[in-house]
Formats: C-alpha cells, structure tokens, sequence
C-alpha cells in the first residue's frame, strides 16, 4: 500500500503536470496548423487582388476614389515559445520558433486588410505598411498575457477604369 501511495505521488507531481504540458503543447500545434490551412484558403480566395507596398500609385492606373484601409490582429505567445526563447537568450541567435508566430501575424493581417478593401468595393491597395509592436505583460507581477500586434495598413483604390 505504501508503494502505491509513493507511485501516486510521483505521478501527482511530475507525471500528471507533464501530461497537461503534452496536451496543451499539442492542443497548440493543432490550433497553429488549422489558422494556417485557413489563412492559405483565404490567400487562394484573394489571388489576383493587387496588393503593393509602392509608395506612389502607378500611373496608369486612372483611381476614382481611394481609402485607407487597415487589418489587425493579436497573437499572444505561448509558454513553450517563451521557455524556447528564453533559452536561447541564454546563447543569442536566432530565435526560431517565434518565426511562425510572426508569419502568422504577418499574413493574418495583409489579409484582413486586403478583404475590408475588397469588403468596400475597392480594386486594389497601394503603399502597403507593416507595423509590430509587443504587447507587454498585463500585470506587474510578470504572469500577465504577453503578445504580439501586427498592424497591416494601406491606401485603397477604387479603378474608374482598369487601365488607360
């Protein structure tokens, strides 16, 4: 009985918080694989709507009203990119597993500003800019939720005619 009483133990304290990082880890991966499927999806539905980081419009194209157009979103970081990372501040370099996290950010945001400019009629969108900022932790203490804002933003065009 007291073998027993030992194993259950062990496992309340080191098994079963291993099992709920496992899940939680894969419940994640899970979560990341599906956002990106979708925002492959919606990247096949846009194909073809220009969408150009020219800081002037090109001059053949005859524009009878333009708009500013925006798309943002949030991402918040998981624990296990935090520890990865914190890890590798230890050495520096690169920091390889935020690298999907701010891909997803990226392309989420092009997106949603892209589809509000398609959502209002327009035909394309010039003088695309990307903005990032850190979303710091929420408390003091250090255990707030902490993420990642990427702002995408640009001039929206509608065509009097398509070109000439």
């Amino acid at each position: 009985m007291e073998d027993f009483l030992q194993t259950l133990e062990i496992f309340f304290n080191f098994g079963l918080p291993l099992l709920i990082l496992m899940v939680a880890y894969f419940v994640g991966s899970t979560i990341e694989k599906r956002h990106f499927k979708n925002i492959c999806e919606r990247e096949d539905d846009l194909h073809g709507f220009p969408v150009v980081s020219f800081d002037t419009m090109p001059e053949d194209w005859n524009v009878s009203s333009c708009n500013m157009v925006t798309g943002s979103i949030v991402i918040s970081l998981d624990y296990f990119k935090r520890v990865i990372a914190g890890l590798r501040g230890l050495i520096g370099g690169r920091i390889k597993t935020y690298e999907p996290l701010l891909e997803r950010a990226r392309r989420e945001a092009l997106l949603r500003m892209t589809e509000s400019a398609r959502e209002q009629g327009y035909d394309a969108v010039f003088n695309v800019r990307l903005e990032t900022s850190r979303l710091a932790n929420a408390r003091r203490d250090g255990k707030g939720t902490a993420g990642v804002e990427m702002l995408a933003f640009g001039t929206a065009v509608k065509f009097a005619s398509r070109f000439g």
